[in-house]
């Protein structure tokens, strides 16, 4: 079984989304870029700028004012690497300096562009090739100098990586990390809307319990992601109601099975002579019998619900006082009735509650030491307290008691299945039982209910 901490799915989508977009961004960037660069219209990376480059550092003047160049690396390094090396220097005086063949287009240019700050002349697509070409104004060590020159050679890293830096530092990380922050707040709110359906599905699972079969997951709202989980839940819940209901029917036909054989039992025995041995298997034989009726009891449970009425738990506690009061003296017990008010009403199966409380009186009867008083009091709103004298329930067992065929003792002559009953019964009242302390040293049995509005 896999036991990993379970993820976000909120917080996985942002995070996909998020880098989905910057990919998406930086390859539309890129592509933008690569168009206005062909065409001309963006940041230039052509050859010529390293020409000026290079010669904004090595222009002079010569000791008459005369402009130079000077052999600088930098120019030393374009000679070699572009094969029709050439350049145009002039300054606002009129002084030019020039190297190389000057295309004839590109002659006169300089004078005729004066007062233009910079410019690239270059060829059309669908045009003949032609000659480019740079002109640009520059501060150098001469002064203010307009300076044209040719094509050729190759870019510096340097500079593509400035230029790439700036593209990105400039258009690819604002835009990416807006987006990313709007994919931020935005996303919560998609998937918390998307996911609405889920929430709806929880809470039907949270009411989902043995006690109410047939329940089903709601599939309206939910995404249609989901829905074959939710489906595959709700065909779970059918094979489990079918298993339960097929473990009920073999427990309920094996009950009224053995209820024939029982009796016919009991009736073979009652016609044996009376001696000692002949009381014990008949003991025997009622605890099978006890036994066989509390299995039916069970399984008769969920009938109960569906004929709930308003019922007095004065009443209840009266009739079952009355019933057990020749069991309870035999045993050698006062057994009395108590009630705080005239009437408390519940909602529920008077004949359930009947044997529930029944069953705790035959437990006091049982467990209480055979002498002492026995206590049946109905206190308000809906609560009844079967209270004896005997040696009372430990604490660690207070709970377990409840469990089926759970017995204090090895040799209990009972069958361990009169509290589970009781709690069965009270729980399907939506009520609790409990083992609360006594006034006395016995045990007290608190049966609480919800009282009827």
């Amino acid at each position: 079984m896999d036991l990993s901490k379970p993820h976000s799915l909120k917080w996985k989508l942002v995070k996909s989304i998020v880098i989905l977009q910057a990919a998406l961004l930086a390859l539309v960037v890129f592509l933008i870029i690569t168009i206005m660069w062909w065409n001309g219209y963006l940041i230039s990376l052509d050859a010529e700028d390293d020409t000026i480059e290079a010669l904004q550092s090595a222009v002079m003047r010569d000791a008459g004012g005369a402009l130079v160049v000077t052999d600088t690396p930098a120019i030393k390094r374009q000679r070699a690497n572009v094969p029709d090396f050439w350049f145009i220097i002039r300054d606002p005086e009129g002084d030019v300096v020039s190297e190389g063949t000057v295309p004839p287009e590109f002659q006169k240019i300089g004078a005729t562009l004066y007062d233009v700050g910079q410019a690239r002349f270059g060829w059309n697509l669908g045009q003949p090739v032609r000659q480019t070409a740079r002109l640009k104004w520059v501060d150098t060590a001469a002064g203010r100098v307009q300076v044209l020159a040719g094509s050729g050679g190759s870019v510096n890293f340097g500079r593509v990586f400035v230029a790439l830096g700036t593209i990105f530092l400039g258009f690819v990380l604002p835009l990416t990390v807006l987006m990313g922050l709007v994919t931020l707040f935005v996303t919560p709110l998609v998937v918390r809307k998307a996911h609405s359906g889920l929430g709806e599905v929880a809470a039907q699972a949270e009411k989902i319990n043995i006690d109410e079969r047939g329940a089903r997951l709601p599939l309206a709202g939910v995404p249609t992601e989901v829905t074959p989980l939710v489906t595959a839940v709700n065909n779970a819940l059918g094979r489990l109601d079918e298993g339960y209901e097929r473990h009920k029917r073999f427990l309920l036909d094996a009950a009224h099975e053995l209820r024939t054989p029982i009796a016919i039992l009991q009736t073979r025995l009652e016609t044996l002579p009376a001696n000692a041995e002949t009381s014990r298997l008949l003991e025997d034989v009622a605890r099978l019998s006890v036994l066989a009726e509390q299995l039916l009891d069970l399984q008769r449970l969920n009938r109960y619900a569906s004929d709930f009425v308003p019922v007095d738990l004065v009443v209840i506690g009266q009739r079952v006082a009355a019933d057990i009061a020749p069991l309870a003296i035999a045993a050698g017990y006062n057994l009395s009735f108590e009630a705080e008010a005239e009437q408390a009403i519940v909602v529920g199966d008077q004949a359930s509650l009947e044997r529930a409380l029944s069953n705790l009186v035959q437990n006091a009867i049982q467990h209480g030491g055979r002498k002492g008083n026995i206590t049946i009091k109905v206190e308000k709103p809906a609560t009844i307290l079967v209270t004896d004298e005997g040696p009372g329930v430990p604490l660690d067992q207070r709970e377990q008691v409840f469990e089926p065929f759970h017995r204090l003792q090895a040799r209990d002559r009972g069958v361990g299945l009169g509290l589970n009953l009781v709690r069965e019964i009270v729980r399907l009242h939506k009520g609790q039982v409990m083992i609360v302390d006594a006034a006395t040293s016995g045990a007290c049995f608190s049966i609480r209910l919800p009282a009827a509005a």
